[in-house]
C-alpha cells in the first residue's frame, strides 16, 4: 500500500522513476507520469525498459558518465543535470531536470517535467532583471540630474564670481564719472543674474542626455593643458585680487600630447571645481600650482595649495554627495561628487592627499584616447 502511494505521488508530481538494469538500460519503477507517452513511440506501461539515451532522451548521454561515479560510490549524495529542453512527438517543446542517488543500492534516476515551475522561474528571474535594469536606470537618470543641477550652478556661479572680481578691481582705477556710473550699472546687472539662476535651473532637463557623451578618440579629445591655461586666464584675476598666485608648475613637457578621453566642457569644470576649493581654503599671499605629467597610458594632473589642508574625519567622504568643509559655508556640496562621477565615467579616478610641508594635493588622472583604426 505504502509502495503504491509513493508511485503514485511521483506521477502526481510529474516525476519518472527508472531504475538502470544494465548501462543505458532503465526500467520504469512505479506508475509512469502521464506526459511520458508524449515522448515514446510505444505504449507505456509500467515495468517497461527504457533506453536512454539512445532512444527516448538522448540529452541524458553525457549526465549518466558523471551518474555512474555517484552510483558506483553508492552514498547518499545526488547529483542533478541541470535544466533541458526536449520536444515530444508533436514537436511541442517542454523542460526538464534528471537527478540520480542510490537508494538500497539500486541505481535510480528522476526524470522530472518542469513546464509550470520552470516558466514561473524564467518568469520571476526577468522580472527580476528588469527590474535590476529600471533600478540602476533610474539611479543612472538622478545622479545625472545631480550633476547637471551642479553644473548649472557651478557654471553661472563661477562666471559671476568671476565678473564680481573684475569689478571690484575696477573700483581700484582712477575712472572718469560715467566710468563709474557704467561700474554700478554692471554690479547690478550682476545682482540681476544671481536672481534669474533658480529659473535656470527649471529648464535644465533638455540637457540631461549630453551628460553622457564624452569621446574616446584622439582626433577629437580635449587638450588637458589647454584647459587647465584657460581656467588660469579665467580665475587669475579671482586670485589676484586676494593677493594670491595661480600658476602652472615649471616643468611640463610643452611638447608631450596631452589630450585625453573626456569631454572639455566638463573637463573645465572638473579644473575650475579643484582651483575653486584650493582658492576658497588658502590664504592670501599663498600660491596654487597646477602639475601636468604623463603617466605611461594616462595623463597625471595635480591641484596643490598651501592651505589648512582637509579634516581627517572628512577624508573618508570627501568626494561624496552634500560633503563640505565646516569653515567655509555656502556651497551646496557636490563638486568633488561632480569630479569624481565624472572622472570615474570616463576610466579615471580622483583622490586627495596632505601635502607634506602643509596644504592639500588634489589630484586625476585620465586616460589618454586612442588613435581610430581605420577599416
Amino acid at each position: 500500500m505504502s509502495d503504491l502511494i509513493t508511485s503514485n505521488l511521483f506521477a502526481t508530481l510529474n516525476i519518472l522513476v527508472l531504475e538502470q538494469i544494465h548501462t543505458g538500460r532503465f526500467k520504469l519503477t512505479g506508475t509512469p507520469p502521464e506526459w511520458l507517452q508524449q515522448f515514446c513511440r510505444r505504449p507505456v506501461h509500467p515495468d517497461m525498459e527504457v533506453l536512454i539515451p539512445q532512444e527516448d532522451f538522448p540529452f541524458l548521454e553525457n549526465f549518466l558518465i558523471d551518474a555512474e561515479e555517484v552510483w558506483l560510490k553508492n552514498d547518499s549524495k545526488k547529483l542533478k543535470s541541470g535544466i533541458w529542453h526536449q520536444q515530444d512527438l508533436l514537436n511541442q517543446e517542454y523542460h526538464f531536470e534528471a537527478t540520480v542517488l542510490s537508494v538500497n543500492n539500486k541505481k535510480i534516476l528522476l526524470i522530472e517535467l518542469l513546464d509550470e515551475e520552470y516558466e514561473e522561474k524564467h518568469s520571476l528571474i526577468q522580472k527580476a532583471r528588469e527590474n535590476t535594469l529600471d533600478y540602476q536606470y533610474l539611479l543612472k537618470e538622478n545622479q545625472k540630474k545631480e550633476i547637471l543641477i551642479h553644473c548649472i550652478i557651478h557654471d553661472i556661479a563661477g562666471q559671476l564670481s568671476a565678473i564680481n572680481c573684475c569689478l571690484a578691481l575696477l573700483d581700484f582705477e582712477n575712472l572718469t564719472s560715467k566710468g563709474r556710473e557704467h561700474l554700478e550699472i554692471g554690479k547690478i546687472q550682476t545682482i540681476k543674474q544671481e536672481m534669474l539662476i533658480r529659473e535656470i535651473l527649471d529648464a535644465f532637463s533638455a540637457e540631461v542626455d549630453s551628460l553622457d557623451s564624452f569621446t574616446v578618440d584622439a582626433e577629437q579629445a580635449p587638450n588637458v593643458l589647454t584647459c587647465t591655461q584657460e581656467v588660469i586666464q579665467l580665475l587669475t584675476p579671482t586670485f589676484a585680487l586676494h593677493k594670491m598666485q595661480l600658476r602652472l608648475a615649471p616643468d611640463i613637457d610643452w611638447t608631450a600630447d596631452w589630450r585625453v578621453v573626456g569631454d572639455k566642457s566638463r573637463l573645465d569644470r572638473v579644473i575650475t571645481n579643484l582651483v575653486e576649493n584650493a582658492f576658497r581654503y588658502s590664504p592670501p599671499e599663498s600660491v596654487v600650482i597646477i602639475d601636468l605629467q604623463q603617466d605611461g597610458e594616462y595623463i597625471f594632473v595635480r591641484v596643490d595649495d598651501e592651505g589648512s589642508g582637509v579634516p581627517p574625519q572628512m577624508v573618508e567622504t570627501l568626494f561624496e554627495k552634500f560633503s563640505q568643509g565646516k569653515t567655509k559655508p555656502g556651497r551646496i556640496g557636490l563638486g568633488l561628487y561632480f569630479c569624481r562621477i565624472t572622472l570615474e565615467r570616463w576610466g579615471g579616478e580622483i583622490h586627495y592627499s596632505p601635502r607634506p610641508q602643509g596644504g592639500s594635493s588634489f589630484w586625476f588622472r585620465l586616460p589618454k584616447p586612442k588613435a581610430q583604426t581605420p577599416n
